[in-house]
């Protein structure tokens, strides 16, 4: 999502900057870092976020919020010109950072796993929550995450839940798509997602929930899924290397066809050395996007529209200047 708005921004003509944590190496920087590097995204990376982007901003500089916000497609400069306006900053992303208190905000956006929304309801040791659900009443916008996943019946009673704590609130439903794959070998190469048809994929993850990336891999049509699971931001090591080889073994004396390797971008970018290293095995990297599932007015368009309309609401300009 934060590459989703990042790229809204940058096509409307407002530089964005990415805030974040830079958690276990930093494999969603590095990812943010190689979908980007074609934009005019800024990606700071630092455990102080606020010192991060305060030195990006004295290095850079900021543009005028009232004079950028526009609901025009293009802006009167020149993005691929060179020059001191075009390395300003326009607006500040902050990736997971709905407690982090010491920063203001003018827009506040959650994401909610639609298989799992709240966890199992406890907070934080004993559950998975940050903060009780009633925190959600400071959201601006609750996208509700691989809706493509769970029946429509499942999805009315998330919306209906978060509708109780804020009726205001504008609510949106998203799905991870994927686009196409690459070998590890050759990064700069797209491959196509038929490349796993008719033969045996192992998903191999170390991310947060890995369940939706083994049923994208299942909907695109292998002979046969299998899946090693490692915790959130697992570093791969000797041992990891040698179970994986062994599964992938089992599978191919199983079903005597070839057996490969599929992994998410992060984990890729958490270990691209350790998985080049796998000579005889072809490791295949899954790449998707963010897409949000129309569902009466709330299409991809009116959720960029309704954002602006945020930001131009937060800094205090009349919406009846804004050009259309």
């Amino acid at each position: 999502m934060a590459e989703f708005i990042a790229r809204f921004l940058d096509e409307a003509g407002i530089p964005p900057l990415i805030l974040t944590r830079g958690y276990a190496g930093g494999d969603e920087a590095k990812m943010l870092q190689r979908h980007l590097e074609q934009t005019s995204a800024k990606i700071g990376v630092g455990a102080n976020r606020s010192a991060v982007g305060r030195s990006i901003l004295d290095r850079y500089g900021h543009m005028d919020p009232l004079n950028l916000l526009r609901f025009e497609k293009k802006i009167s400069r020149d993005k691929s010109a060179p020059g001191p306006e075009n390395e300003k900053v326009g607006a500040v992303i902050l990736d997971d950072g709905m407690q982090h208190w010491s920063l203001l905000r003018d827009v506040e956006i959650v994401m909610l796993n639609s298989l799992m929304p709240w966890g199992n309801n406890h907070l934080l040791p004993r559950g998975s929550l940050r903060e009780p659900f009633s925190a959600l009443v400071r959201a601006d916008i609750v996208v509700i995450h691989h809706a493509d996943l769970v029946c429509d019946a499942q999805l009315k009673i998330v919306e209906y839940a978060v509708q109780k704590v804020s009726s205001s609130v504008l609510i949106y439903f998203t799905k991870l798509a994927p686009s196409y794959f690459f070998d590890v070998k050759n990064p700069l190469l797209k491959l196509p997602l038929s490349m796993v048809q008719n033969k045996l994929a192992l998903c191999v993850s170390a991310i947060g929930f890995p369940d939706a990336f083994v049923h994208a891999i299942k909907k695109i049509g292998p002979l046969h899924v299998d899946r090693v699971d490692f915790s959130d931001h697992h570093i791969i090591e000797a041992e990891d290397v040698r179970v994986i080889r062994k599964r992938l073994q089992e599978l191919q004396d199983g079903f005597r066809v070839e057996a490969i390797m599929v992994v998410t971008e992060k984990d890729y970018d958490r270990d691209p050395i350790v998985l080049r290293g796998l000579d005889d095995i072809m490791v295949l990297v899954l790449c998707s996007s963010v897409n949000i599932i129309p569902s009466k007015n709330r299409s991809e368009e009116n959720f960029k529209m309704e954002l602006m309309k945020l930001l131009v609401k937060k800094h205090g300009a009349d919406l009846r200047t804004v050009k259309r």
